[in-house]
């Protein structure tokens, strides 16, 4: 696949973080940007956690300028777990062994291949400024360590396909995927994107948890709802989770 015109890309050899690099490039940039790193020192998950990133891994962030406000642009992590699921199935040739983990997690034989990380800020001159940064274990699985119950085994590409992807080629494929669904998305609104996603959920219809700040929700996953929040059927009545960790027995 070529890659996308309407985007611009940035290739550096090593970088703290590809989203702290995004964010620090952001008043040169007009359009929509991605910027990819061979190595990462200093990657970041959600809620401060720290991103592994070995040698061969893939690291990139993705600078937008979304029309919409802060609630539009929280759907984007939507768009990217679709690209990246698009990107992996097309590569592999097995879409039927890859699935998406709300709210960010791409999945591969129910482990955990991809994240997505969030971030943003805005002001008067730029406007809100989202960057959407992605890591893909293509070469080698992070240690787990100690992980919480019910967390997630982390996969590799690699070790579990057989393939092994030079990370700047993966970004031309995902760059390719995230331009089309980002047209979708823009074009049509949320919904076909949440449509598709739910083709692609784990454990759809099944018994998860969501873990809060302050709150743990057990019940049957039902859905998304038309603003991205996780639908929950639990013993208290239906319950919509703007931001959670989610989990489930057996890993």
């Amino acid at each position: 696949m070529g890659w996308p015109q309407e985007y611009g890309r940035v290739i550096l050899p090593e970088i703290d973080s590809t989203n702290a690099e995004a964010l620090r490039r952001a008043p040169d940039m007009a359009g929509p940007t991605w910027v990819f790193a061979h190595r990462q020192t200093r990657g970041r998950g959600r809620r401060g956690r720290a991103w592994a990133d070995p040698v061969g891994n893939f690291a990139a962030s993705l600078l937008l300028r979304p029309a919409g406000g802060p609630e539009h642009a929280a759907l984007y992590s939507f768009v990217a777990s679709l690209a990246l699921f698009e990107a992996c199935s097309t590569l592999t040739g097995t879409p039927q062994r890859f699935s998406l983990k709300w709210p960010n997690d791409v999945l591969l034989d129910g482990g955990k291949l991809a994240g997505i990380l969030l971030e943003s800020s805005a002001t008067a001159r730029d406007g809100l400024v989202l960057v959407i940064g992605i890591g893909v274990n293509l070469a080698h699985a992070p240690e787990g360590g100690q992980l919480e119950g019910g967390a997630l085994r982390p996969v590799a590409l690699a070790a579990e396909t057989g393939l092994l992807m030079p990370a700047e080629a993966f970004l031309g494929e995902l760059a390719q995927h995230f331009a089309s669904f980002d047209r979708q998305f823009q074009q049509a609104g949320f919904a076909p994107i949440r449509t598709a996603w739910l083709q692609r959920a784990a454990r759809l219809g099944q018994v998860i948890t969501a873990r809060t700040m302050r709150d743990s929700f057990t019940g049957t996953f039902e859905t998304i709802d038309e603003t991205g929040n996780l639908v929950l059927h639990t013993a208290q009545g239906r319950q919509a989770i703007a931001a959670a960790d989610v989990f489930w027995e057996g890993g």
